[in-house]
């Protein structure tokens, strides 16, 4: 016990700084982190019994978290024998010098992250296209917004890039509209490839009847004369329908004897 009292004492080389203290230090820093993890899960858990979307939730627990780590890394110095208010006058000495270097940035994306959270043009499990990127909207941060692809790719933007970019949102509307584009040949019956391709929609149980699903002539292209099925559906319906219009149609054109051309090209020879 000796023996441990004295290695206690002893101090760590180069500086003032005990054993024991650094052991506390530590003590504070693994119990502080608990305890930050427990406060945020409570404020998480009573916001989750308001009305907030859950978006603007996730944002503030992040910043409370983030708020819980400054006061944890302050009480570590603390236990170290540090003056904290030194330290505090540095911190803000550093962080006025960041700001006047590099900071706007980051208030930039502080910014923008607090005007999506508020307004919510995006919401978290909504999948949306943001400066060319696509996938689910997994959290909106203090300083970025992240986005989960369909094959599990991680990707984190900016939140000005996302505040400032056009947003296509896929999953807001309760219905959309599917789109298959087929081509027939011009020596094929066009009304009739139009009839079968209403009847192959009207058939299926996932496309909503009103709006009704139509065919449209979109073009007279090289090879072939276009078409485009439409029909509406539940969002969650999307590329459900759309795998199976667009393998059907090619199955009923086929027994229909209605041609599918190959893009072709007729070539003259002059002698």
């Amino acid at each position: 016990m000796v023996i441990i009292a004295d290695l206690l004492t002893q101090t760590i080389p180069y500086t003032s700084i005990s054993v024991s203290q650094l052991l506390f230090a530590l003590i504070v820093l693994v119990a502080g982190i608990f305890v930050a993890g427990i406060l945020t899960g409570m404020f998480r858990k009573g916001l989750e019994k308001t009305k907030l979307p859950e978006l603007v939730i996730e944002f503030l627990a992040r910043f409370l978290r983030a708020l819980l780590y400054v006061a944890i890394l302050l009480a570590v110095v603390s236990t170290l024998g540090v003056d904290t208010s030194s330290v505090v006058v540095g911190l803000s000495a550093v962080i006025g010098l960041v700001l006047g270097f590099g900071m706007q940035d980051s208030l930039n994306n502080m910014a923008a992250g607090v005007w999506i959270a508020a307004l919510r043009p995006i919401d978290k499990g909504e999948y949306v296209t943001v400066n060319g990127l696509s996938g689910t909207v997994a959290a909106v941060g203090i300083m970025a917004t992240e986005l989960l692809t369909p094959d599990n790719q991680f990707i984190t933007l900016p939140n000005k890039l996302v505040w400032g970019s056009p947003i296509i949102n896929t999953t807001r509307m309760p219905t959309r509209r599917v789109g298959v584009d087929v081509g027939i040949s011009y020596g094929s019956d066009i009304a009739g490839a139009m009839k079968v391709a209403l009847e192959l929609m009207n058939a299926h149980s996932l496309v909503l009847a009103d709006p009704a699903p139509a065919v449209v002539n979109t073009e007279l292209a090289d090879s072939s004369v276009n078409l485009q099925l439409r029909a509406w559906v539940n969002t969650a319906d999307f590329w459900a329908v759309k795998g199976d219009l667009t393998t059907g149609i090619y199955d009923a054109f086929n027994r229909e004897g209605i041609e599918i051309p190959f893009p072709q090209m007729d070539v003259h020879l002059d002698k």
